[in-house]
């Protein structure tokens, strides 16, 4: 069993492509063991998603590592048995499936508090398990849209921009695995199981909180302000010397006051219009002309040591390859490896030549729990069958005990 605070926990994974696996892997890698239950054949729809490596799927590897892999076909009665000697021992059963569609395969919530009166299900879907538009399919794209959160990403005046990041999906699964946590947390108080219902639609409305908060005040809807800060300034992206850009945050009046200091702006720090934060906001243009003449005398990454030791906090915009290759990233192993997988059954879909793959860490650091830069790899199709029914019964007498 893994190490981490959910070692111990069993977690069935019905889902696929990205919400309910990200789910599932954030509690992988805090310990959880994760049973990914997949189509025959084909398996999760991820797997045929590029980009690829030798054939097979990098993008599935990336959010299934650590995982377990076996195929069944719920419409088939002996699959079905596995399928329910799983969720004996099971604690947890993540899906993401259209709302209705796990009660028609006989799983739905109403059955599953009587029979598994112990397991957390969790449900992840495009906009909820009740209301007009439950039933509707959903991408992370929709959920941005309809969400709001691409009206206020981009630049004044432009187009409606997706954020570069599938914020839609990965909202969802990280408060999916939030309310998965409580709900283990829970039953362990007081033995009571819940259902966690978890919407993309709800997740992107969650993350409007300065948004959403400025038009309750002021009754004007927000729109995309670039990479400005709606509420403080300077707060943003400026250009410096030799055609270079850097991001300044000077979120206080202290900072504010270094800021002009560093940049010998003596004066700048202070004119009446930009005395306090309200006031640099509404003169917003202004002070971003007079600081951009200043920055125009170095480059960007000289500005930077001179920023950076005045405590003015400031960043580089890092591309990707920049991001990997950062000392604090690696510091903090926010990039680990995957292990060389074990190849699947004959005839599967299988993940060889993936090993040595760089992908995210874990974010979530915890004292005493290992952190380690290499992590186990994603699953071929089916290759976990014979040991996960191997160990159905001793997982079903530890949940029995448990439960």
């Amino acid at each position: 069993m893994p190490e981490g605070p959910l070692s111990g926990i069993t977690v069935v994974d019905l889902s696929r492509v990205l919400a309910g696996p990200y789910c599932t892997m954030v509690l992988a890698d805090l310990g959880a063991r994760v049973i990914k239950v997949e189509r025959p054949g084909s398996g999760d729809d991820a797997r045929q998603m590029g980009p690829f490596i030798d054939g097979t799927s990098a993008y599935f590897a990336s959010i299934n590592r650590g995982k377990e892999s076996i195929a069944l076909d719920l419409l088939v009665p002996a699959d079905r048995s596995i399928f329910e000697g799983l969720l004996d021992g099971a604690d947890v059963l993540v899906e993401n499936f259209r709302p209705g569609v796990l009660g028609r395969l006989g799983y739905g919530w109403e059955k599953v508090a009587v029979r598994w009166p112990g397991l957390v299900l969790a449900s992840v879907s495009g906009f909820g398990q009740t209301g007009p538009y439950s039933d509707r399919p959903s991408y992370d794209m929709v959920a941005q849209a309809m969400g709001g959160i691409m009206s206020i990403t981009g630049d004044p005046g432009g187009e409606p921009v997706r954020v570069g990041s599938s914020i839609g999906d990965l909202a969802a699964a990280l408060f999916c695995a939030v309310g998965v946590v409580s709900a283990l947390f829970e039953r362990q108080v007081s033995g009571v199981a819940r259902h966690v219902d978890v919407s993309m639609l709800d997740s992107q409305v969650a993350l409007l909180e300065n948004a959403i908060v400025r038009f309750g005040a002021s009754g004007v809807v927000p729109g995309p302000l670039g990479a400005r800060h709606p509420s403080i300034t300077p707060f943003g992206v400026f250009r410096a010397g030799a055609g270079t850009r850097l991001v300044i945050a000077a979120g206080n009046d202290e900072i504010f006051g270094r800021l002009c200091q560093v940049l010998d702006l003596p004066l700048l720090a202070g004119d009446a219009r930009f005395a306090t934060n309200e006031l640099r906001c509404q003169f917003e243009g202004d002070l971003e002309s007079a600081l951009e003449a200043a920055l125009a005398a170095r480059p960007a990454d000289e500005w930077l040591v001179v920023l950076e030791a005045a405590r003015v906090p400031c960043s580089p915009i890092n591309d990707v390859a920049a991001v990997l290759a950062d000392p604090q990233v690696a510091a903090r192993r926010m990039v680990v490896t995957l292990d060389d997988p074990a190849p699947g059954p004959p005839g599967t879909v299988g993940l060889g030549g993936l090993a040595g793959l760089r992908v995210a860490g874990n974010p979530i650091k915890l004292s005493g729990v290992a952190d380690p830069v290499v992590r186990p790899g994603a699953p071929a199709l089916d290759a976990d069958r014979e040991s996960i029914l191997a160990g159905m019964s001793e997982l079903r007498e530890r949940s029995g005990r448990d439960h």
